[in-house]
């Protein structure tokens, strides 16, 4: 005989929530399963052994671990059944077991950290760091308490909505993590984790339009003639600036992985660290210029960013675009521009710049490495890199 029962253990302190308890009884034997579900007496029925999840003004505990323990339960019951089914012989420890393993299979942490794992070992070092952004963000909002994947509904995003929303966040900043966390959501309905029960249906997950973060091509050329002292931080950042514009808004973690042997016979080949797409440009007289005053000859990068090679390399990017983020925003003061600089600001100057230049926008398309047309909607397949060299050489010409 095995019998499953869920208990209410009270608090010892008084005042005190009691602990939800799993009962797991196979020949005698008592295995006891402590749930993270901590609820007031006037809370639970006892005779029914439930949730009274309109007991108190917590319903937005009580009705999660209403959903929570009536799964738990249903897991139980099914291993035992499928124990059962296959008439051999077992224990309450093998059910606590099972149990154990179906809820770190079904655990939307685990299951996420598992794409970010993933992303790290593709070196899609960008993706896995917003991953993990989002990740955090959902952590937060629910506490200690994990959420199975086939529990995540419409109720639990519209609440952690509401949460960002009180944090302060804007609405673009909202659906960032809110499609992240989709896209994860989606990955686990196409492994058959769960059916899609759209929970993100009643949640902002579009854009709203925002203050341009793009520049004029006047304000580029006062940028590029400014007059500041070689060698200090603040001519470091402007020169890199216009380095990743030269190079049709290249990213600043490109350009900061760029190797010496990436440039032959003129033309830089590099595989963007997003997308994995592989890009060509033509190295020109102003590019040079940049490559040849941060030439570091004992290491085997280009631009000097990564000093010290194979010395935790990330965290070296990362401290020079804060250091070079930095000083942009000291310089877009000094040019008096409208919005503060930044190395992304040059990726949105070129696509603007080469619009206004009446240069094709699937040219546009192709030099700046989008690889899909939801990503541009504009994107006609590939073509031949010399015209987007072209393209480039006219825009470089009007600074």
């Amino acid at each position: 005989m095995t019998t499953v029962k869920v208990n209410l253990c009270p608090s010892r302190t008084p005042g005190l929530p009691g602990s939800v308890v799993y009962l797991v009884t196979r020949h005698r034997i008592v295995r006891r399963i402590i749930t993270g579900h901590k609820l007031y007496p006037s809370e639970w029925d006892v005779k029914e052994s439930r949730v009274l999840p309109y007991a108190s003004e917590r319903t937005h505990i009580l009705l999660p671990a209403a959903r929570r323990i009536d799964w738990d339960l249903e897991q139980l019951n099914s291993i035992i059944a499928r124990y059962e089914k296959l008439a051999i012989d077992y224990s309450s420890d093998n059910i606590v077991s099972d149990f154990h393993r179906a809820v770190k299979e079904n655990s939307f942490y685990v299951f996420m950290e598992k794409i970010i794992q993933r992303q790290r070992e593709l070196d899609h070092v960008g993706t896995a760091d917003n991953y993990m952004a989002a990740l955090k963000s959902f952590m937060r909002f629910l506490g200690a308490e994990d959420v199975l994947i086939p529990l995540i509904n419409n109720r639990i995003m519209e609440n952690y909505q509401e949460h960002l929303q009180q944090r302060g966040l804007t609405p673009n900043s909202i659906s960032f993590y809110m499609r992240i966390l989709r896209a994860v959501y989606n990955r686990a309905v196409c492994q058959e984790i769960t059916v899609d029960r759209r929970p993100f249906r009643t949640v902002f997950t579009g854009m709203e339009k925002t203050a341009k973060r793009a520049i004029a091509i006047g304000e580029v050329r006062r940028i590029s003639r400014l007059d500041l002292k070689p060698g200090t931080s603040r001519c470091f950042a402007r020169d890199i600036f216009m380095f990743l514009f030269y190079c049709r808004g290249m990213s600043f973690i490109d350009a900061a992985f760029l190797r010496k042997s990436d440039v032959r016979n003129g033309i830089i080949t590099y595989r963007r660290k997003k997308t994995g797409q592989v890009l060509y440009i033509k190295v020109v007289k102003e590019m040079r210029d940049i490559i040849d005053r941060y030439n570091v000859s004992s290491s085997p990068y280009l631009l000097g960013i990564i000093r010290k090679p194979g010395i935790n390399e990330r965290q070296q990017y990362e401290s020079v675009l804060r250091l070079v983020n930095n000083n942009l925003k000291k310089i877009s003061d000094k040019v008096k521009l409208h919005i503060p600089l930044t190395t992304y600001v040059s990726r949105h100057a070129w696509a603007t710049i080469a619009k206004s230049k009446n240069v094709p926008l699937n040219v546009i398309s192709d030099a700046l490495g989008h690889d899909s047309v939801a990503t541009t909607q504009i994107y006609l397949g590939s073509i031949d890199s010399s015209v987007i060299d072209k393209a480039n050489e006219l825009i470089i010409r009007g600074i």
